[in-house]
């Protein structure tokens, strides 16, 4: 690879490959023309960023015969048309021959580009397509014409075949450090429920207790109420957003005005467990040990504050628990639930039944389980990087900025 400032010329689809859409038999010929171990049949939920899911339906040859659904060779490239803005754009590519649904674009491609640089190059461009799909539109989609006319950057086929090679490396190890965090978290939970069980204590049965009896659990400051009159300060709050499962992320932070009662009535420890009132389900109970890494610092009303006795609960086996299945099984059960939101209640916090092993043994369990967690740190902070590294050389390799010699591939 050199790197000598090139530009690799943009060259519309219509161009490059066959374009051409699927079909979707009628479903009122039900098992006729439907299967489980038959013909695959593609839908837009079935693309999954450069990769397919497996497929759950399969159409027979009868619907082949009868409606004229194409099967598409392998090799050929898929691309969602709709389904929703998190769908549009999404790319695959048939290891099998199979037939698609009619929201599916299919390029078959020419002699220029080879399949597996056009999905790179379609996976680099997938932003550009908020061009097409505008928010106007009720359901937002892209249309054939749009995908004839969207250009692609076509380098030699040397250099495409280079490209495909380096990226796919990239995306190896990619797969070795996911697929090893994977089993890092199968550990932690394993480790979590045989640890964390009212049993598990090297002194015999754990004594179990409501959370109000080991620690205090007290509501956050409500947004909104007081105005930037002489005697307030400005101070940063945390958040639902800020407490994430396991850590807090100071990334973005926002400040409210306060009187000094207020803040000192709100400011928050190094050591305070910060658990989520709710929202979305996952964020039902979801917390974090505070490290005070701002100071001060206040917490909102949607964020409770868990304050434990000292010499008796240590938050930090109190935050595991939580976030354990029993811990999440509590919250849930309790939970007030809508169609998409859940919440829980101070006095349902307060009243969580929580193991209450020893000091040392918790200390034990914190140990073990921190051991576990920094090394997914670590695995994760390392996945980061990698695909850092690989959003810069697609973007250096595909603009042409970097070039790959033809020496090199």
């Amino acid at each position: 690879m050199s790197s000598e400032g090139g530009k690799w010329p943009l060259k519309p689809l219509g161009g490059l490959c066959r374009v051409s859409s699927g079909t979707t038999p009628s479903r009122a010929a039900g098992s006729r023309y439907f299967t489980h171990q038959g013909i695959p049949w593609v839908k837009t939920l079935d693309l999954n960023e450069g990769s397919l899911h497996a497929t759950d339906e399969s159409l027979t040859e009868v619907a082949v015969a009868e409606t004229g659904v194409r099967v598409y060779p392998a090799q050929s490239v898929l691309l969602a048309m709709y389904g929703g803005w998190e769908q549009i754009g999404r790319t695959a590519i048939l290891a099998v021959p199979a037939a698609v649904n009619q929201a599916i674009s299919v390029l078959e491609v020419g002699p220029q580009i080879e399949a597996r640089y056009l999905l790179l190059a379609l996976q680099h461009g997938r932003p550009r397509w908020s061009r097409y799909a505008a928010s106007t539109r009720k359901d937002p989609n892209i249309t054939k014409s749009d995908v004839l006319e969207f250009g692609v950057p076509v380098p030699p086929l040397p250099a495409q075949r280079r490209i495909v090679e380096t990226i796919d490396s990239i995306t190896e190890m990619e797969r070795a450090i996911a697929t090893s965090i994977a089993k890092l978290r199968s550990v932690r939970q394993g480790l979590m429920a045989s640890l964390l069980s009212p049993f598990a204590g090297v002194r015999g049965a754990w004594v179990v207790r409501s959370l109000e009896s080991v620690a205090e659990v007290s509501g956050g400051l409500t947004l909104g109420g007081i105005s930037a009159t002489g005697g307030s300060v400005e101070l940063p709050y945390l958040r639902v957003a800020n407490v994430q499962d396991g850590f807090i992320s100071t990334a973005e932070m926002k400040t409210v005005r306060v009187t000094p009662v207020d803040a000192q009535r709100f400011r928050l420890r190094r050591g305070d467990l910060l658990v989520t009132e709710g929202g979305d389900f996952d964020k039902v109970g979801r917390g974090a040990v505070w490290d005070g890494r701002i100071e001060p610092c206040l917490h909102q009303n949607h964020v409770f504050r868990v304050r434990c006795r000292e010499g008796v609960m240590a938050p930090e086996f109190l935050a595991f628990y939580m976030a354990s299945q029993a811990g999440r099984a509590y919250f849930l059960s309790v939970a007030k639930q809508t169609t998409n939101l859940a919440s829980i209640s101070s006095s349902q916090l307060k009243a969580m039944p929580v193991p209450c092993p020893p000091l040392p043994d918790q200390k034990r369990v914190v140990e073990v389980l921190a051991v576990c967690d920094k090394q997914i740190g670590r695995e994760t902070n390392e996945l980061g990087k990698l695909r850092k590294l690989k959003q810069g050389l697609m973007d250096d390799l595909l603009s042409g900025r970097v070039v790959v010699s033809a020496a090199a591939a």
